[in-house]
C-alpha cells in the first residue's frame, strides 16, 4: 500500500512539474525579453544623459500649441504618436511640430480597438495616418508606431513590422496617466523621481483636459535640464543605442 501511494505521488508529482514547466515557457515566450527580440522598444540602454518625451492622441486645438510652447522653451524636443482624424483637423499644428524639430509618430487613424482588428484593419489605420502627415507636411514620416491603450501581443506586432513600422511603447515606470488627471504634484513626481538615462516617457495632449499635462512640464523641463538630461526624439534615442552597440561590438572585434 506504502508502494503504491509513493508510485502515485511520483507520478502527480511529474505533472505538476511538466505542467509548471510548461507554464513557465509560455509565459517567457510573451516576456518582455521576447518582444524586445521582435524589435519592441520600451526604453534604450545608453550612458547619455537622453531622455524621450512622447505625447499620445494629437493634435489638440488648444493643449499641443500650449505644450509646444514649454518644450520650446526648454529646447526640448519631442516625439508626438498623432492620430490621422487629428492630423486631418489641424493640419497646421502638425506642420508647427515638424517645423520646431518634433518628430510625429503614428498611433492609428481612428484609436480604435486594435485588439479586435483584422490584418487589413490595422495596415489600413496605418496608412491612413501616414497619409495624413504627408498631406499635411509634404513629407514622409518616421516609422514609428504606438498602439491605442499600449496593446500588444505577436500578432499585431508581426502586421505592425510588416508595415515597416518600429513597435514603441514607453518606460514601465514613467506612463504618467495624466488622462487620469491624478494632480499635478503627482505627475512631476512621477517623472522627475523615476528619469533615468535611456527613458521613454508617456503623456498625451489630446482625449480630455490636459491642464495639468501642460503645468506639469513647465515643472518638470527645468529640473531635468539642471540635471543634466537632454530632451530628445525617441529616433535619436535609438540611433544613440544602436551607435553605442556598434561601437562596442567593433571593440570586441
Amino acid at each position: 500500500m506504502k508502494r503504491l501511494f509513493l508510485q502515485i505521488s511520483f507520478v502527480v508529482t511529474s505533472i505538476l512539474l511538466v505542467t509548471l514547466t510548461q507554464g513557465a515557457t509560455a509565459k517567457s515566450k510573451f516576456s518582455r525579453t521576447y518582444y524586445e527580440a521582435l524589435g519592441v522598444v520600451w526604453d534604450v540602454h545608453t550612458k547619455e544623459k537622453m531622455i524621450a518625451l512622447t505625447f499620445d492622441d494629437g493634435p489638440n486645438q488648444l493643449y499641443t500649441p500650449q505644450i509646444l510652447d514649454v518644450l520650446k522653451q526648454y529646447g526640448a524636443k519631442s516625439t508626438f504618436f498623432v492620430n490621422g482624424n487629428q492630423v486631418k483637423k489641424f493640419p497646421e499644428l502638425v506642420r508647427r511640430q515638424v517645423r520646431e524639430g518634433h518628430e510625429l509618430g503614428n498611433h492609428t487613424t481612428n484609436h480604435g480597438k486594435i485588439w479586435k482588428m483584422t490584418k487589413e484593419q490595422i495596415l489600413q489605420e496605418i496608412a491612413g495616418t501616414e497619409e495624413a502627415i504627408i498631406s499635411a507636411t509634404g513629407q514622409k514620416p518616421p516609422k514609428l508606431f504606438r498602439p491605442p491603450s499600449g496593446y500588444i501581443d505577436p500578432t499585431v506586432v508581426s502586421v505592425v513590422k510588416e508595415a515597416g513600422y518600429s513597435y514603441v511603447l514607453w518606460s514601465f515606470h514613467l506612463d504618467t496617466q495624466d488622462w487620469k488627471r491624478p494632480g499635478v504634484g503627482k505627475i512631476v513626481s512621477k517623472v522627475v523621481n523615476g528619469a533615468r538615462r535611456g527613458n521613454i516617457v508617456l503623456f498625451h495632449d489630446h482625449g480630455g483636459n490636459r491642464k495639468q499635462t501642460v503645468r506639469a512640464l513647465k515643472r518638470i523641463l527645468p529640473i531635468l535640464k539642471k540635471r543634466g538630461y537632454r530632451f530628445v526624439t525617441v529616433s535619436e534615442l535609438v540611433q544613440e543605442a544602436n551607435l553605442r552597440e556598434l561601437h562596442t561590438i567593433h571593440r570586441m572585434d
